[in-house]
């Protein structure tokens, strides 16, 4: 038997069958018993708060939702002494002095993981011999992969830098347990930026990383670390936390999170991927030793389910509250509508305090558009500048390639964005200062209306600040009032209106079919099937006619009176805008469960809306009372012109969003009241940015906007409560 202390964790080879295996720690005191499974193989993650014998993935669970991650220290397991790791406990210097080849291979980590490995250089033809710039593409997907190099991989390869693809541990022919956002997978790539930085094909011996969605949101862990070789990092795509992505207002999320999950379960056990089993098949003993501890690896869809509420132990997978940790540039995309991730990154823009530059580059749009024509060339200035330190100039053979590739993966032809720095020929410092003096915040806007394809991801305009939420954007309140109406004076009378729990609602996301064929968000066209709520089952409210444009920048709420029907239930605001023509698009949804009754002072104020989501802060509601709360409305910019009318919507969550599906503790029947009167004046706020936006005067084509469906406005029906 062999027991490896790694970050965080520990791991048991070679013991009996069956056998118990006491986790003492060092003044002797029993944590947990482990069993030893049919392969001999244990793991030790999280501590239960009470000494118990782990027989099952349920005892697994129920030690995740109210135990404590495994502390770094020293430990016996069954009398074996082992030093459990903390994130900052470097290896030996040695440890980065390993020699990586092109092509397929392996990278030890501190603890004596292996790490699957796929070294790509560019066009030597076209780029000449080494040494290149170099950027790192680390994920649980297939990095590695030799037959099916990530779009990182390729669009980095294509514009002359070298990648290294690297497979988190426990996927792929990596070794080591699989669990997603951990310290250790977070410990795992600052080794591999350190290692990849020594090699001498490596220009500078600084790396950059790349990737979108998976590979992104690993970016913002890893570069936490604060690796000395790490240039810069290119997260498109991610998440503030984990957590609130599973459970968003608290509400379980049975969509795109569920279905992610289950996939990273079915991918990560061994053989799970093809590729890797294939290679295992060839004879890659390194793989199959390394696959052999799989059966440790945790049933997260199931573990997600156990942790009902946040825990403060939690905090070290909360994106958000490691970006401040950053000390290298950052390039960040992402879009409003955004259908598997959402829009709760633009909630963390401002905590990259250490990071001495950035570029955020935002628009409304769906989960791949961090790659489209529309900003690739701001990808690849910001890695040329930051890594390659020289200025950015795309070869003419790659820009005539370019329309090709476009049309082949976004549907349309689309030029790459000319070379904005050219001018200064090799003078690096010159480019590189006015570079620097552009603003951080470029914002898209009406993606999907600036070409002759409707629904390409390309934009009619754009603006650019030094922060978001922007410095010039204040609170704008409009009132709930009778006859469907919002206006901006306080009600002074009587009032309310009422819908009834919509049950069937939380499973109807309306492009669900596509979760089996997410390349078709890439096209201009999306599927899609916008059921409708009865008039029952929601209340709405809307302006009259805009007098003046208003544009939405950053986060808002509703300020919610409700006279509950039952004592647990869930509640969402969706934010429309009903054009002149009588089109009703799509702008932004929000949730929350209120029994979730204490706002996190940190990440809340007169707009934006967090909850700590704490067991402690629950609180049942009382039938028939009163309760005022705040529902979140997801960050967005959207420009609402002269003649449009502004909607707001609340309901059961459900029917409102392409893949997130919602497990609502709805009780069939149950009514609920909305106030609008002087004692429970509801009321909507949004954040309204004073700018005078430079925009085109006539509205994008109904339905052209990316992730911004729409459909014909109906009358809206409130119920009125005498």
């Amino acid at each position: 038997m062999k027991v490896h202390g790694g970050v965080e964790t520990l791991t048991v080879t070679g013991a009996e069958v069956g056998s118990h295996l006491e986790v003492r720690d060092s003044q002797g005191k029993l944590l947990v018993t482990l069993i030893a499974d049919h392969a001999g193989n244990a793991h030790l993650a999280y501590v239960p708060a009470e000494p118990i014998v782990l027989r099952s993935q349920q005892d697994l669970a129920e030690a995740l939702s109210d135990g404590e991650v495994l502390a770094p220290g020293d430990y016996t397991v069954a009398d074996v002494p082992v030093l459990v790791l903390a994130v900052d406990d470097i290896g030996d210097p040695s440890l980065y002095e390993q020699t990586l080849s092109p092509g397929f291979g392996y990278l030890r980590v501190r603890d004596g993981v292996d790490l699957s490995i796929l070294v790509s250089f560019p066009d030597e033809n076209l780029y000449g011999a080494g040494p290149y710039p170099t950027v790192i593409e680390y994920s649980g997907y297939g990095p590695s992969n030799p037959d099916a190099p990530q779009p990182g991989t390729l669009i980095a390869n294509l514009m002359g830098f070298a990648v290294v693809g690297v497979n988190m541990r426990g996927t792929g022919c990596s070794g080591g347990v699989f669990d997603i956002f951990s310290p250790a997978q977070a410990a795992d790539g600052y080794d591999a930026i350190e290692t990849v930085a020594r090699q001498p094909w490596v220009l500078h011996n600084h790396v950059g990383m790349v990737g979108l969605s998976y590979p992104g949101i690993s970016q913002l862990y890893v570069a936490a670390t604060r690796p000395p070789s790490l240039a810069a990092i290119t997260p498109l795509s991610v998440i503030d936390d984990l957590w609130r992505q599973q459970w968003p207002g608290g509400i379980y999320n049975a969509g795109f999170t569920r279905a992610w999950l289950v996939a990273r379960d079915k991918e990560s056990a061994a053989g799970g991927m093809t590729w890797d089993q294939e290679r295992i098949d060839a004879g890659d003993e390194v793989a199959k030793q390394n696959q052999m501890i799989r059966t440790q690896n945790f049933d997260f869809e199931q573990f997600g389910r156990a942790i009902e509420n946040f825990r403060p132990t939690m905090g070290a997978r909360r994106a958000a509250s490691l970006v401040g940790q950053i000390e290298v540039p950052v390039y960040l995309t992402g879009a409003w509508q955004d259908e598997q991730t959402g829009s709760r990154f633009a909630l963390m823009l401002e905590s990259f305090d250490s990071s001495p530059s950035q570029r955020f580059n935002l628009f409304n749009g769906h989960h791949p558009d961090g790659y489209s024509p529309m900003v690739i060339l701001r990808w690849f200035e910001f890695l040329s500048f930051h890594v390659a330190r020289r200025v950015p100039v795309v070869p003419e053979l790659i820009r005539r390639f370019a329309p090709l590739q476009f049309a082949q993966v976004f549907g349309y032809d689309a030029e790459l964005e000319g070379d904005r720095f050219g001018h200064h020929a090799d003078d690096f410092e010159a480019a590189f200062a006015e570079y620097l003096a552009e603003p951080r915040v470029r914002i898209l806007f009406e993606s999907g209306a600036g070409h002759e394809v409707i629904g390409a991801t390309a934009h009619r305009y754009e603006t650019q600040t030094d922060s978001f939420p922007p410095k010039g954007v204040k609170p704008r309140r409009w009132y709930f009032a009778d006859g469907a109406v919002l206006n901006e004076s306080a009600p002074d009378g009587s009032g309310a209106d009422s819908y009834s729990d919509d049950p069937d609602a939380g499973e109807l996301a309306y492009s669900m079919e596509l979760l089996s064929d997410l390349d078709q968000f890439t096209r201009p066209k999306v599927i899609i099937d916008w059921t409708r709520f009865s008039d029952s089952h929601r209340v709405a409210y809307q302006t009259a006619p805009l007098t003046e444009s208003v544009l939405i920048a950053g986060s808002g709420h509703v300020d919610l009176w409700m006279c509950a029907g039952s004592a647990d239930t869930a509640v969402q605001v969706t934010l429309t805008e009903v054009r002149p023509d009588g089109m009703e698009q799509r702008l932004q949804c929000g949730w929350h469960r209120p029994i979730h009754a204490v706002e996190d002072p940190d990440h809340s104020d007169e707009l934006r809306v967090d909850y700590t989501f704490l067991e402690s802060d629950r609180e049942e509601l009382v039938i028939g009372e009163w309760k005022r709360f705040r529902i979140p409305i997801h960050p967005i910019t959207h420009l609402l012109r002269v003649g449009s009318c502004l909607r707001a919507a609340v309901s059961t969550p459900g029917r409102d969003h392409p893949f997130w599906c919602f497990e609502n503790p709805v009780v069939e029947g149950a009514t609920h009241t909305v106030g609008r009167s002087a004692d429970h004046p509801s009321s909507l706020v949004l954040p309204v940015w004073s700018l005078d936006l430079d925009h085109p005067d006539d509205y994008p084509p109904a339905g052209s906007l990316r992730g911004q469906p729409s459909r014909p406005a109906e009358v809206i029906r409130n119920v009125a409560v005498s």
